[in-house]
């Protein structure tokens, strides 16, 4: 709250503009009907309190028609008073009644208002608590993952994410559409609506305090602007690219991306070894779909394994990266395992420990 107030006036109007783009996930709601009845029952509940307490004291009023106070009475008093209506016909004239008016039934006026009203204000301050959603969420967010892209390739590598432990509060998904991004809200995750060849869009998504940043736009034109983009303003972050075309590997290199993935070579590649050996191409298949019964997951070596072979540890080592490069699990430099070095393994679902 401090943060909120202490704002400055260039940081609200930013804020308020940021809110029109960026969709944080819809939060579990009482529906607006029971809402409704549950105000109303509260409404009911505090007229019913009132009218007990009046008919209690019932001797410390006086009825100008009557003389008499009666629950009927008692029922009328507290409506026109909760209300603020007062009409005088009904007023307290002893010490004890009028104690009871200032000390309880006022505030249970008050009361009364304000859930009558409830409706109202919240209608009024919605636009304030989503700035605040937006200011807090901004102001926390820190080594997230920025997916562009939310087609069939960014929707499976947020499902890969997931599947490896990354919570989705720490993915945002940009993308142009508002369908979309519309989508992308309604799977729990932070969106982002805008062009993300623009600076500020990307700095809508906290790309400067990202970690990881990946790239999956329909069109490789579209992914060399967007790498180039976010390596300009995030130097640190592990950013890695999908393209179509082979060709365009170099570029996107240039451009910033430390990992390529071509998608239409990969999937040629899938396609040839499944006609010479199905049964390969399923295991391939199998391990890239992460939760499937075979998880490819990288981790760092333990204590335990320093110094030891790849092949004995508990997971079968298939490659070992060390200096930033790969070497073959066979490969004579691997063994022993060094402190530092990070293991490519095939494990089980559930016992591979994910990627950090």
């Amino acid at each position: 709250m401090r943060s909120l107030w202490y704002r400055s006036r260039t940081e609200a109007l930013d804020d308020a503009e940021a809110g029109r783009s960026i969709r944080l996930p819809v939060e579990v709601t009482v529906p607006p009907l029971q809402q409704v009845l549950r105000r109303l029952a509260m409404a009911l509940l505090v007229l019913a309190f009132t009218t007990f307490l009046v008919w209690l004291d019932r001797s410390g009023y006086q009825d100008n028609s009557d003389g008499s106070v009666d629950l009927l009475d008692a029922a009328y008093y507290a409506t026109v008073t909760l209300s603020t209506t007062g009409y005088g016909d009904i007023t307290p004239v002893s010490d004890t009644a009028r104690l009871t008016n200032i000390l309880v039934i006022t505030p249970l006026r008050v009361l009364f208002l304000i859930i009558l009203v409830g409706t109202t204000l919240e209608v009024l301050t919605e636009r304030t608590r989503q700035q605040v959603r937006i200011h807090r969420w901004r102001s926390r967010m820190r080594n997230h993952v920025v997916v562009v892209g939310y087609g069939t390739k960014g929707r499976h590598a947020i499902e890969t994410l997931l599947g490896q432990g990354i919570p989705r509060h720490r993915i945002v998904v940009v993308d142009p559409q508002q369908k979309t991004v519309d989508a992308a809200g309604s799977d729990g995750l932070v969106s982002v609506l805008g062009d993300a060849t623009r600076s500020d869009t990307l700095l809508k998504a906290e790309i400067q305090h990202a970690a990881q940043v990946i790239v999956a736009p329909q069109r490789d034109d579209t992914a060399t602007l967007v790498t180039l983009t976010a390596r300009q303003l995030n130097r640190r972050a592990t950013i890695v690219a999908a393209v179509r075309e082979d060709e365009n590997v170099p570029l996107l290199k240039q451009s910033g991306a430390d990992m390529v993935v071509t998608s239409s070579s990969s999937a040629g590649r899938l396609l040839g070894v499944s006609v010479g050996s199905p049964h390969a191409a399923d295991v391939l298949e199998g391990l890239m779909t992460y939760g499937s019964g075979l998880d490819l997951t990288e981790r760092a070596v333990s204590e335990r394994e320093v110094g030891a072979a790849p092949r004995d540890c508990a997971d079968l080592v298939v490659a070992v990266v060390r200096d930033r490069k790969v070497l073959d699990h066979a490969a004579p430099d691997t063994a022993p395992l060094r402190a530092g070095d990070r293991l490519i393994t095939i494990s089980r679902t559930g016992n591979g420990t994910p990627h950090p």
